[in-house]
């Protein structure tokens, strides 16, 4: 796979009764999963116990305030309440103390503040605290990304907008992570911060039964190898957070109220007058200094148990702290200098200090670390009863739609940096354009927070992650137009029309179209594939620039009777658009109508009859059987090796509890259903569209026999390719969308897929896109479907010995094989309960939407299934971009220096997964980008382009399988610049072209 961006992208040169972070006891702060944006400050200690002859040990404590961009607040409203105050206070506090010290993580409320409050002093002294190390970055991307549904590819795009922020505004790199609050795991996130120049990882959340096991095992830190086709040198130390998790220890034991936040808690919509908030600790006197020097030093000696090294890292902060900063730093300076007085009578010494001052300490120790292999930590859960698997389902709707606009912006930027490398003498502004692709990458960026995507964010902040979502969609197609046309000297006086996208299945509005409909190809390679454009009239032909008929079918759409569906056959080169017309025809018809048969509604609850009367539906790949008794699909045969495979597909529905009083409950993020999924309809109608290129397979799923209104919906598509086109791809899937909601309250749909297939609940799932975990079923003693469910981003299949069933989605979902055969992906859920603390912060799911999923099915071989859907997953997340309308765009030209791209090349396939596409692949840069000019130099550069990758010197830690340490080695690129791409490895470079 490969990724062009324009301008080269960075840089120039245990629980709290829910969760450990959701909180806690009344008297606690009102703080919830979510993400986080600033940091520590981290006190250091030297905890000495004699009594256990383990010689000084120093205690790290990290003071931090967590920030959610979006979660039950909008951006606007954080920054209004608290969030600007934690910047302005906290520079201003540093700047009083050379001891003090502070982490900031994530981007997006920093640069709100940095462009909108920080005056030219504030803007001064960070530099100065940052030059000095009392202010360190951590993490550094616009947000801090969940790691369950997120894509790799959106994981990249936000890391590497914040690193090229900080980077071209202070020089800097950040080189550690703090992740505390995404919903577990994945494996894919060790992987980007090694290939972004991180030397450390920090986790916090992760199964409660496993982190008990290994917090009593003293295996909370390890080298993480996430990739098992990457080398050593992708390997990173991994920080897992103790059973605290990010937050001070809430209590005091001389006190009832929280413990270290003596600033209190935030107050929205507007702060305090007074300057008085709910739950200030008590302030530090003479009279409690030496209790609350007793509490810390107790839970600092608690935590020391659990590490192996001398050192503790103790967290002070949690959600929402240090909007008044004088106040927290002005306590605690009393507090650790007490410490410190006394380090004989407590064993500890204490002081301010960064992530990096921890893991230097860490390193220092010249431990040998074990070892753990590209295994996750998915999926998590807090309690028995408390699964955290049902946000990867949640809000479908922004969850498509968040993927659509990446897929946007990735085209968009591709389609640019050709743009601006083919006419550097155009009519359109460039500085200009790269406003309107910014507005879609901040947007991108800021949905992939861990309250974002995942669909845990009250309605409001999914109102704004929309809009946002859409604004800059429409920019990113408005500016494509332009181009468009302004490359073929188009009219400059109309008015700019595209295609965004109207419904939730991604096709374009309605149109009475007579015009250009314009097709970009966002991949790099050739593609041939159907791309779908709703008209007012059944009488229409389709032909290409020089007037040559193109194939297309046009049928009713299922789901307006005022309204056609056209199917256009397109063939359009890599990186690149063709042009086709489209108008009503005048009497010579050319193109294909799909004829409707109608079959009468059955009882869907019939068995299985012993010689069943069934329907075929076939292309050159596959034959469907649908069984005329039940109007069900019967059977798939893959007519390649003639292997058939019973495979039937139902809607069911999990049942969840809405009274707290009655049981264990689910919401945005918990899924703990009543009982197993229970079938939902019990007659299904059928209508086939046959098609000489298209045949399009309608089910519509009733309550029972003489419902009215169909609940459910399954639209099935086989594509049936002409001769002289390549349809390989094409050919091979069974392309399904689904029509789902608006449920009833309490309702998690699902469609369940059972096979005759031996796979012994055996689930395959991909982490983030990247690669694929084994996810076996294991039996709990409570909540057993709910913890066997896993994230599917893009990929979920099952298979026996022979034969390979594969899911591919454009969404993400939650995916489960509850049975042998069978797997399920959860489609939508509408959630209400009476929990108290989400009815305080509107985190009920009360979602009344209608869900339009599509899925691709690739049934085959194990060998060719390989084959086949890694290039389909690019294919489906990457789909044509339709654009038509009249257009126009005179703009200024501007004046940035567009003679660097960063380019990205991924290669797509694990070692040993294929015999010859998981062989190392070479490739000729010169060759590559021929099309965009003359290459001049090309510098290899970390993941997010900040730094050249022959003086990024990672830390290595000691394992017992690498014992030496030291740096990892850097590499050169040949003077012809052809490099050599390795199973799964992810090489940036920027690519400088000469001048035109």
């Amino acid at each position: 796979m490969v990724a062009a961006r324009p301008g080269g992208g960075a840089g120039a040169g245990g629980g709290r009764g829910r969760d450990a972070a959701r909180k806690t006891p009344a008297s606690a702060p009102a703080l919830a999963g979510c993400g986080a944006a600033m940091g520590p400050l981290l006190l250091l200690f030297s905890l000495i116990v004699p009594a256990a002859g383990r010689g000084q040990l120093r205690a790290f404590v990290v003071a931090h305030s967590h920030m959610d961009v979006g979660w039950v607040y909008t951006v606007q409203e954080s920054m209004h309440a608290y969030a600007a105050n934690v910047y302005t206070s906290v520079v201003e506090e540093l700047m009083k103390g050379k001891q003090r010290k502070f982490i900031a993580v994530e981007q997006e409320f920093f640069r709100l503040w940095w462009d909108a409050v920080a005056t030219d002093k504030h803007k001064q002294q960070v530099h100065q605290l940052l030059q000095e190390g009392q202010l360190e970055f951590v993490i550094g991307g616009q947000v801090m990304h969940d790691e369950a549904v997120t894509l790799i590819d959106d994981q990249i795009l936000q890391l590497s907008e914040g690193h090229g922020f900080l980077y071209e505004t202070f020089g800097i790199r950040p080189q550690f992570s703090w992740h505390v609050d995404p919903f577990g795991a994945s494996a894919t996130t060790p992987t980007v911060f090694a290939l972004a120049g991180f030397n450390a990882h920090l986790i916090s959340r992760i199964d409660y039964d496993l982190k008990a096991d290994m917090q009593k095992n003293k295996r909370l830190q390890f080298v993480w190898q996430g990739s098992p086709s990457l080398s050593e040198s992708q390997q990173i130390f991994t920080h897992v957070m103790d059973q605290y998790s990010y937050c001070t220890p809430s209590q005091l034991p001389f006190s009832n109220r929280s413990g270290f936040y003596w600033n209190g808690f935030a107050v929205f919509p507007d702060p305090p007058k007074d300057g008085v908030y709910p739950n200030m600790s008590l302030p530090v006197t003479d009279t409690n200094i030496h209790p609350y020097a007793q509490a810390m030093v107790a839970n600092i000696k608690e935590r020391a148990a659990w590490f192996r090294t001398s050192d503790v890292l103790w967290p002070w902060g949690c959600d929402k702290q240090f909007f008044n900063a004088s106040v927290q730093y002005s306590n605690m300076d009393l507090l650790l200098d007490y410490i410190n007085k006394h380090s004989d009578e407590f064993g500890v010494t204490v002081q301010y200090a960064t992530v990096s001052d921890y893991f230097q300490a860490v390193h220092s120790k010249n431990l040998t670390w074990e070892i753990r292999d590209s295994q996750d930590f998915l999926p998590y859960s807090t309690e028995p009863f408390q699964a955290w698997t049902g946000f990867y389902t949640s809000r479908s709707t922004l969850k498509g739609v968040a993927r659509r606009a990446s897929s946007l912006l990735y085209a968009g930027e591709s389609f640019f940096t050709q743009y601006v490398r083919q006419h550097p003498e155009s009519s359109i502004c460039k500085c200009g354009a790269l406003k309107q692709l910014q507005s879609l990458r901040w947007a991108v960026s800021e949905v992939q927070h861990h309250d974002g995507i995942t669909g845990t964010e009250s309605p409001k902040v999914k109102n704004m992650y929309m809009d946002n979502l859409m604004y800059g969609m429409f920019n990113v197609k408005k500016l494509m137009a332009s181009l468009i046309f302004d490359m073929n000297n188009a009219k400059k006086n109309g008015d700019v029309y595209s295609s965004v996208y109207s419904k939730d299945s991604g096709k374009p509005g309605t149109t009475d179209i007579d015009q250009y409909v314009i097709v970009y190809n966002p991949l790099a390679w050739n593609i041939t594939t159907f791309v779908t454009v709703s008209v007012s009239h059944s009488s229409m032909n389709v032909y290409d620039e020089l007037g040559n008929f193109v194939p297309a079918q046009i049928q009713s759409s299922a789901e307006s009777h005022s309204t056609y569906d056209l199917y256009i056959l397109v063939e359009i080169s890599g990186l690149s658009y063709k042009k086709y017309i489209v108008k009503p025809s005048n009497g010579k018809r050319s193109i294909f109508i799909g004829k409707s048969v109608k079959y009468q509604r059955k009882d869907a609850t019939r068995g299985v009859q012993q010689s069943p009367d069934l329907l075929p539906v076939v292309n050159d790949c596959y034959q469907i059987m649908f069984d005329r008794s039940n109007n069900l699909m019967h059977s798939i045969t893959d007519r390649e090796t003639n292997e058939t495979v019973q495979l039937t597909q139902e809607f069911l529905e999990y049942h969840v509890n809405g009274d707290v009083m009655k049981g264990p409950i689910s919401d945005n993020y918990l899924f703990a259903p009543n009982s197993s999924a229970v079938p939902v309809s019990k007659a299904v109608e059928m209508e086939i569209v046959f098609g000489n290129l298209v045949t399009e397979i309608r089910q519509y799923f009733y309550s029972n026999i003489t419902a009215q209104y169909y609940i459910y919906a399954m639209y099935t598509r086989l594509y049936l390719v002409p001769e002289g086109y390549d349809g390989k791809l094409l050919c091979h899937r069974i392309e399904q969308e689904y029509s789902v909601g608006p449920l009833e309250v309490n309702r998690e749909a699902i469609l369940r897929t059972s096979t005759n297939l031996s796979t012994g609940q055996l689930l395959y799932t991909d982490d983030n896109g990247y690669q694929i975990q084994k996810r076996p079923f294991k039996t709990y003693v409570n909540n057993t479907a709910a913890r066997n469910y896993y994230p599917m981003v893009q990929t979920a299949y099952i298979e026996d010995n022979a034969t390979r069933l594969t899911l591919l989605a454009e969404r993400a979902h939650g995916v489960s094989s509850q049975g042998n055969g069978q797997m399920e992906v959860m489609l939508h859920r509408r959630l209400w309960n009476n929990l108290q603390w989400d009815l305080n912060f509107n985190l009920t799911l009360n979602d009344s939407s209608v869900v339009h999923p599509v899925f691709w099915l690739i049934l085959g071989t194990k060998s060719a299934t390989t084959v086949l859907y890694r290039t389909s997953q690019q294919a489906l997340e990457h789909r044509p971009i339709v654009m038509f309308g009249q257009f126009s765009g005179k703009q200024k030209q501007g004046d940035a220096d567009f003679s660097r791209v960063l380019l990205r090349i991924r290669h797509l396939y694990e070692v040993g997964e294929d015999p010859v596409l998981s062989q190392p692949v070479t490739v000729n840069l010169k060759s590559l980008l021929k099309g965009l000019g003359s290459v001049k130099s090309v510098e290899e550069r970390s993941l997010t382009g900040t730094w050249d990758i022959n003086t990024l010197k990672r830390w290595k830690w000691k394992t017992a399988q690498n014992p030496s340490k030291g740096f990892s080695n850097s590499r050169n690129i040949s003077e012809e610049y052809i490099v050599t791409v390795h199973p799964k490895e992810i090489r940036t470079f920027f690519v400088y072209f000469q001048d035109q």
